[in-house]
């Protein structure tokens, strides 16, 4: 801007800036159609390219890209008439103002320009990655870009003015520690939403454990948002859980898909002491191999876990594609061992107790009737 205003004034030197007000006024009226010109000529070249730039294939320009150069042009021609008449007419009171409210009124192109570029990146960059955290980061960005531009518009163009904003500063760090204090839980829960935007415990769409769920129903879900207050968990309940940041971050996390959506899963089956454990085995097994789901490799494997009081503790262990699938993979296994279990004769225990009753009046008249 210093350079432009260099120019210009050399240029209005030329012309000369003493001169008299009749010829400074024919001067700037000259100035205002020169520049009316110019932007008639900027604007039918911008329409042209736009035109041409839907034809080529490998590049994707945005309407709302040339509405940007549009009026960054205009301001531009804006800006140079106006020096120009301040320059001619010896009103450089006035010029700081001029330079404040354009500066202020660049901030709407500015931002326009900024959400061209975010909604850029989130097509090319965010959309072909795998994490949706891009998306999440991306989508804070295009909440806060407007008050950030016009925010440093307003402190830029008080500056210029000449207007010492750093009393404003101060007072708005005072401000927002007085407001820390009063909403401390809220910006705990706003600052863990950041860490967990940074550290990626868990993405949109992973399943986690919820242990906050209500009593009785699933303890599991899966994450449909990522907030900066809370994390939304929907339940397999259709239950959507609303759980605050600040309480994730001190919590253990399970995410059963963080590293792939397949797991293991274990099903405990107990058997009778005088069952055959090998023939047991291999029924547990065919009652695996029956669901699709289930994983061929690495094989469905099963071991001796313990003897307990009255039963042979074994344990199945599947792999499954889905993680999603585990209560479906307990329950399928557990009808099918059973219904085999009683084709084949194997009992499935249960605790049982043998109880002796003695006569204590026939135990006293055997004793009175020995010599």
């Amino acid at each position: 801007m210093e350079l432009a205003t260099h120019y210009l004034d050399w240029l209005i030197a030329l012309v000369g800036s003493e001169a008299p007000i009749t010829k400074s006024l024919v001067y700037a009226v000259t100035s205002l159609v020169t520049g009316w010109i110019i932007w008639l000529i900027a604007k039918r070249t911008l329409t042209l390219l736009e035109k041409r730039a839907d034809h080529l294939p490998l590049i994707q320009v945005q309407k709302e890209f040339f509405a940007v150069l549009r009026k960054a042009t205009g301001l531009m021609l804006i800006w140079l008439v106006g020096v120009i008449w301040i320059r001619l007419l010896h009103m450089t009171a006035f010029e700081r103002i001029f330079h404040a409210i354009l500066i202020i009124v660049a901030a709407t192109p500015i931002k326009a320009l900024l959400l061209i570029v975010l909604e850029y990146l989130e097509r090319n960059l965010a959309d072909r990655t795998e994490t949706h955290i891009d998306n999440i980061v991306i989508d804070l960005l295009n909440k806060f870009s407007g008050a950030i531009v016009y925010a440093t518009a307003v402190v830029i163009a008080l500056d210029v003015i000449g207007v010492n904003v750093m009393p404003f500063i101060a007072g708005a760090g005072v401000m927002g520690v007085a407001v820390g204090f009063a909403a401390k839980d809220t910006l705990s829960n706003l600052i863990a939403g950041i860490l967990l935007i940074i550290d990626r415990p868990f993405e949109i769409g992973d399943r986690i454990e919820v242990w906050s769920a209500p009593a009785g129903s699933a303890t599991w879900g899966d994450v449909i948002d990522i907030g900066l207050r809370a994390t939304r968990i929907r339940t397999t309940d259709n239950i959507v859980v609303i759980i605050p940041n600040n309480e994730i971050m001190t919590r253990d996390i399970v995410n059963y898909t963080i590293i792939s959506t397949s797991i293991r899963v274990r099903v405990n089956i107990n058997v009778a002491y005088d069952a055959d454990i090998a023939k047991t085995k291999a029924l547990i097994i065919q009652a695996a191999q029956l669901a699709d789901w289930i994983l061929r490799d690495p094989p469905p494997k099963v071991v001796v876990r313990d003897f307990g009081e009255s039963a042979v503790s074994l344990q199945l262990r599947v792999w499954i594609q889905d993680a999603r699938r585990r209560m479906d993979t307990i329950s399928h296994i557990t009808d099918t061992v059973k219904s085999l279990f009683e084709q084949h004769d194997i009992e499935i225990p249960y605790p049982k107790r043998d109880i002796t009753l003695i006569s204590r009046h026939r135990e006293q008249q055997k004793n009175v009737q020995k010599p």
